[in-house]
């Protein structure tokens, strides 16, 4: 599973946060991956993907930075991920529909 991080620096103080890293690096426990992160221009917060089939190992790793940061977590998929499922929806409802206008024309009175 995918998450984006959304890392809001305390303080919106960056410092700390790269201070550590450096010193200590990213401390992910062994099971979760980096993916790829973005820094707003003004430097006070942070955008990390991560990947993890154990959230349990995503909550550990944000417990290693708590003291600094406050986190934001939600579950992504990819865009194509989201366009297969929004496509499967949309053949669902146009089903749906086609059942419920066959129903509704079987109460019509025959117009013969």
């Amino acid at each position: 599973m995918l998450y984006m991080i959304v890392e809001h620096f305390k303080n919106q103080d960056p410092v700390p946060v790269y201070e550590r890293f450096q010193a200590r690096g990213r401390l992910a426990p062994n099971g979760l991956q980096y993916v790829s992160s973005w820094v707003d221009a003004n430097l006070e917060q942070c955008f990390q993907l991560m990947e993890t089939e154990n959230r349990l190992l995503l909550d550990e790793w944000l417990d290693n930075w708590s003291d600094l940061v406050e986190f934001e977590v939600y579950p992504v998929i990819s865009s194509n991920e989201a366009a297969e499922k929004v496509s499967q929806l949309m053949k669902d409802a146009q089903a749906d529909y086609s059942e419920v206008e066959q129903r509704f024309k079987r109460t019509l009175p025959d117009p013969r």
